[in-house]
């Protein structure tokens, strides 16, 4: 059974998390992660058998001793924002400083181009976007040339207004900090945050401990930890940390999560999991970049 402080992993996600630089899983491996997880085998088996029937995978033998194959779609879909990444991690080190301006967008869609309208709100929410009243969103971070592209790619650009202001002021809310405290969840960001602090210690110690971790255990370590980064990174806005509270939880998570990353690294096998490379690959350019300034946290 799994730690009762194992993060909870979906199967279709560990199957994901497995892809390896090469595009391909080892079935044994992936059969042995799981069971550490606490999946069985049958939970495995009828997801590969479902990822295979959408055209996700394709695969050549059975069992442990299969090799699956993920398809260009798949590894399309699971590649992650790398200039997302780039910039949290650029704005945690206090490279990336609020230049006080708030970047508004607008939107008016008939509703004969429903879609088109739900898929634009949901871009908009995606890139942390805060809803202030029907169809105006606001952000602190620079987002119109992905809210532009976005509306070319779904025809909606007619509808579409960008603006920038130094001076907002919401229900008689103007100050930066309470601002940012009534548009975003700040407490539920920072409970996800601080899970993830949590478990990026807990992997950190695992993986220094006197009695390393098995190669599976590694790799048990390494996807509990993806998981964990993604499930808390997906709902943030990356807010400067001029509208943070001081000793923002966020930014020391995802600095605990990059020690982790640096540590599975001096071991990693060659054909590592193309998650772990990406996560690496960016903090490790970061971290080279320049010294972390003081922060304002």
């Amino acid at each position: 059974m799994p730690d009762s402080d194992a993060v909870e992993i979906p199967t279709r996600t560990l199957v994901e998390s497995m892809i390896r630089q090469d595009s391909t899983i080892d079935a044994g491996e992936l059969y042995a992660v799981a069971n550490t997880l606490g999946m069985t085998d049958q939970q495995v088996r009828l997801c590969i058998k479902r990822l295979v029937a959408e055209g996700q995978f394709t695969h050549e033998g059975r069992g442990r001793k299969a090799v699956l194959y993920a398809t260009d779609r798949t590894r399309g879909a699971l590649e992650p924002d790398i200039e997302f990444l780039r910039y949290m991690y650029r704005q945690d080190r206090g490279v990336e400083p609020w230049d006080g301006h708030w970047r508004l967008a607008a939107f008016g869609i008939p509703e004969t181009a429903r879609q088109a309208r739900d898929a634009m709100r949901d871009t908009i929410v995606r890139l942390g976007g805060a809803p202030i009243q029907g169809g105006l969103y606001v952000s602190a971070n620079p987002w119109e040339d992905r809210i532009a592209a976005a509306a070319a790619e779904l025809g909606v650009t007619e509808h579409l207004t960008l603006l920038s202001t130094t001076d907002l002021l919401i229900g008689g809310t103007r100050t930066p900090r309470a601002l940012a405290e009534r548009l975003w969840p700040l407490d539920r960001l920072a409970a996800g945050h601080r899970r993830l602090l949590e478990v990026a210690q807990r992997v950190l110690r695992a993986l220094r401990a006197t009695t390393p971790p098995t190669p599976t255990q590694r790799l048990t370590l390494q996807i509990e930890l993806g998981t964990e980064f993604t499930r808390a990174l997906d709902p943030d806005p990356l807010l400067p940390p001029e509208l943070l509270p001081r000793g923002w939880v966020g930014a020391q998570a995802r600095a605990a999560v990059a020690a982790c990353w640096a540590e599975l690294a001096r071991t990693e096998t060659p054909n590592a999991t193309r998650v772990f490379q990406w996560y690496y690959d960016v903090t490790a350019e970061v971290l080279r970049e320049q010294p972390a300034r003081a922060s304002t946290r």
